[in-house]
């Protein structure tokens, strides 16, 4: 072993020495104890036939004797399961570390969180423990801690911020949690009356009575006629009540440490919109919407599963709360968009006037769409690559598709361009995006 290799272990066991390892909350166990049970409860439901079989021949003591097997051996594994999951903070990373039979150990490097969410479910809400949901970069899936109490949770929160901003180990808990000032509330009537506005779950709820009706009188088959039915009527809901319930109470604050979202009826979230790390804004407006002047605002985030900025609020504060999440980014108006030549109608018939195209010093923007318009904002700083495209129509016709690809492997394209204007703004794009890249804001958690 070399010299750097033992000052490097050295120093890894004295960072371990001086981040004690804690545990999680005590109502954790309740919460893992239902693993043994759900497995049952999964093989009954997944072969019903075979489970009613099996219960039939089980006699009332064999049954007791079962139950009184399987209560206690619930709660063993909830317990040794939370008594082997420690976590610990170094200057450098989180660990979390868990296991029964086979240990895991995850190495969280700070410097790689996206975003520290934290949730509380409408039982946590009760108990007061939360959870704390990490985006990291380069995984799909979220790690998380489950559960913490409410307090610690947030002061963990802000422990992981400050370490991650650079803030010196010593003065971490002396930062505590940045204020935020709060600069929209989505009042429920809105947001309901927006709902209601919404075409989607008319759609599926229509559809929820005529397919269904089609089909009793195609079959005459309930269970056809059911299997159909439910899922429709469902998605009817998920998209209206499910939705309301999930949006009641969106609040949107600025702190140093991002963009705040807290919304949610029965399960709260606590999100954060990182700094730096927004790689699109999409604005979308319904067609019944436009009356009132309401949009939608929509993100895409790399490495995080935040998507959503605001559900509904009028224009003109919608754009104020994109050009904070996006600083020095000014929302182009309508008349800064220039249409497709009209000779793109042979390519896209009547639909290409809802096409658009506008270049700023700070964005790239695109506008698509009559029935319901979106017009997406990539800063050109966050723009990966730049790439045109032409089908042999478009090559007739003397035009091409210029697509912008951003890191969080979303693509915004600017339909049906002049080909000659394609070229250029190929070309150009390229520069804009090498020039942003060199003056953008650093991506790290309260950097200024």
């Amino acid at each position: 072993m070399t010299a750097p290799d033992v000052h490097e272990g050295v120093q890894d066991r004295a960072a371990t020495a001086e981040a004690p390892e804690r545990r999680l909350h005590p109502v954790t166990p309740l919460r893992r104890a239902w693993a043994p049970v759900a497995i049952v409860l999964g093989w009954a439901v997944h072969d019903l036939n075979e489970a009613q079989r099996r219960l039939a021949q089980l006699t009332s003591t064999t049954l007791l004797i079962g139950i009184a097997v399987l209560i206690p051996a619930a709660a063993l594994y909830g317990f040794l399961t939370w008594w082997f999951t420690h976590f610990s903070v170094t200057d450098t990373e989180l660990r979390i570390r868990t296991g029964l039979l086979f240990r895991r150990t995850a190495h969280i490097r700070l410097d790689r969180i996206q975003a520290v969410d934290v949730t509380q479910p409408l039982l946590a809400r009760f108990v007061g423990v939360a959870k704390l949901k990490l985006d990291v970069v380069g995984t799909d899936k979220k790690d998380e801690l489950a559960y913490l109490g409410e307090r610690e949770a947030r002061e963990l929160r802000a422990e992981l911020l400050a370490r991650a901003a650079g803030f010196a180990p010593e003065t971490v808990r002396d930062v505590g949690e940045a204020p935020a000032e709060q600069i929209l509330h989505v009042p429920p009537r809105m947001l309901a009356v927006a709902l209601l506005l919404t075409g989607g779950p008319w759609a599926m709820l229509l559809a929820a009575f005529v397919v269904p009706a089609l089909l009793w009188f195609a079959t005459h088959n309930l269970w056809t006629v059911l299997a159909v039915a439910i899922p429709l009527v469902g998605g009817a809901g998920t998209n209206s009540v499910g939705r309301f319930i999930k949006e009641y109470d969106w609040t949107v604050g600025e702190s140093p440490d991002g963009l705040r979202i807290d919304h949610g009826l029965l399960d709260r979230d606590h999100e954060t919109v990182p700094p730096g790390r927004v790689q699109t804004v999409r604005i979308v407006e319904p067609l019944l919407w436009r009356r009132r002047g309401w949009v939608r605002v929509e993100l895409a985030v790399a490495g995080s599963s935040n998507s959503v900025l605001v559900p509904v609020a009028p224009r003109e504060v919608a754009q104020g709360v994109v050009e904070r999440v996006l600083p020095g980014v000014t929302v182009p108006g309508a008349e800064a968009f220039t249409r497709p030549p009209k000779r793109s109608a042979w390519c896209m018939p009547v639909w290409w006037r809802g096409n658009g195209l506008a270049t700023t010093d700070a964005v790239f923007a695109t506008r698509h769409g009559l029935v319901r318009r979106r017009l997406a904002l990539v800063p050109h700083a966050k723009v990966q690559s730049v790439r045109l495209t032409q089908g042999p129509w478009e090559r007739f016709r003397g035009v091409a598709d210029v697509h912008v690809d951003t890191g969080a492997d979303k693509t915004v394209t600017a339909r049906l361009r002049d080909a000659g204007e394609a070229a250029e703004l190929l070309r150009a794009q390229a520069d804009r995006s090498r020039t942003g890249r060199k003056v953008a804001r650093p991506d790290r958690w309260m950097a200024s």
